[in-house]
């Protein structure tokens, strides 16, 4: 789910702070990649538009077909992804997992229903809510980018949050998610739909942290409570309070702890125990792997091990993966030229005028003293 709402708001609150892009324009970039989140994107995609899900074996192979081209598509644009895959999601995250396991469950029911009254749009719908990223999906999708030299992380805990602790180690510049949260985890720049089809000419949604702090006028802790007053993964919400009156109640009270002082109970229906420390918490210091540890690392394709793979044991054509293949190899020729950018540091027009001023003052003081001695 990630924030609710929360794309709406900096839309409305906070508009400079998000900027559409050209896909091109990211060349020479690393970028972390919520994986869990693309393999979502492409099991979806390919329901909509009804593409064959299954190889001659009946297993599903839409996550491998929309990981390898999009994969493709980025290196191809210069852009150098890292796939960070979830670990154990805290224990905090039960309650919204059982809300989405009685979701599909609930969706099992009307798919039935949809079934048996041959109802193709609701049979359509229904599908898609039954979605879900399996094990077998995830280590099948590291299979593949092992062999495409791709390089992936495994995460601890959520894999936004080990996107987010990438980026402001500096060791990438964007998290590409969906998922609003990243920003919550403190990401300070967040690319949205990175991986969606090429076909569908969505520019890259890119949003600035920084910016959104500066803009909605809060610190990163009041920003994290008012994401959890909008809705997270982790704890209910106040039933009664939309994304509005929680930004106005934030800038007031700054702290859940102090509108909780002030709300008037009989309109507003706080839940029982509610664990929003423990979820501010989640958010102040997730469970993350240390980027300064983590090698990330772009290795030449291993051809002949993707064919084994992607057309022997999953019956792709052998031929279109030759074909990704060449354009995968020639991509990356392509890419080892580096962001102009990258070669300068950016110094600060005052610190500039700073040095100017010195050397004049250097300058006039070795006037005064008869100018520069000759070399004996």
């Amino acid at each position: 789910m990630g924030i609710l709402g929360l794309s709406k708001l900096l839309g409305d609150y906070a508009p400079s702070a998000m900027k559409e892009n050209e896909f091109k324009n990211y060349f020479g970039r690393k970028v972390a990649v919520d994986a869990s989140m693309c393999i979502y994107q492409f099991l979806i995609a390919v329901r909509q538009d009804g593409s064959n899900l299954m190889n001659e074996y009946g297993e599903t192979t839409s996550h491998l077909m929309g990981m390898f081209y999009r994969t493709i598509r980025m290196v191809e644009n210069g852009i150098k992804p890292v796939y960070v895959f979830d670990g154990k999601p805290p224990d905090m995250k039960s309650g919204e997992l059982a809300k989405r396991k009685e979701r599909r469950e609930e969706a099992q029911k009307q798919l039935e229903k949809a079934e048996e009254a041959g109802d193709e749009e609701n049979i359509e719908k229904f599908n898609r809510r039954l979605v879900k990223v399996s094990k077998q999906h995830n280590e099948e999708c590291k299979e593949l980018l092992k062999y495409m030299g791709i390089p992936f992380i495994n995460a601890p805990g959520e894999a936004e949050a080990q996107c987010a602790a990438l980026v402001k180690a500096g060791k990438v510049y964007a998290t590409g998610t969906e998922d609003m949260d990243a920003l919550t985890f403190g990401t300070t720049v967040l690319l949205r739909n990175l991986t969606v089809a090429e076909a569908r000419k969505l520019p890259i949604k890119e949003y600035h942290y920084n910016r959104v702090l500066e803009e909605l006028g809060l610190t990163k802790d009041e920003f994290i409570d008012l994401c959890i007053l909008l809705g997270c993964d982790y704890c209910d919400s106040i039933r009664g309070i939309g994304p509005k009156r929680a930004i106005d109640l934030i800038k007031q009270h700054k702290t859940i702890d102090e509108i909780l002082k002030h709300l008037d109970s009989k309109k507003y229906t706080v839940p029982e125990d509610w664990m929003y420390k423990e979820a501010r918490r989640l958010f102040q210091e997730p469970e993350v792997a240390d980027p300064e540890e983590l090698e990330l690392k772009w290795s030449e394709p291993d051809e002949e091990g993707l064919i084994e793979f992607m057309v022997t044991q999953k019956n792709f054509s052998e031929d279109r993966i030759r074909n990704g293949m060449k354009k995968l190899q020639k991509a990356k020729q392509g890419t080892t030229q580096g962001r102009l950018d990258s070669f300068f540091t950016i110094v600060s027009t005052s610190s500039t005028k700073r040095k100017q001023e010195e050397q004049k003052g250097s300058a006039k003081k070795k006037a005064k003293g008869g100018g520069y001695k000759r070399a004996k």
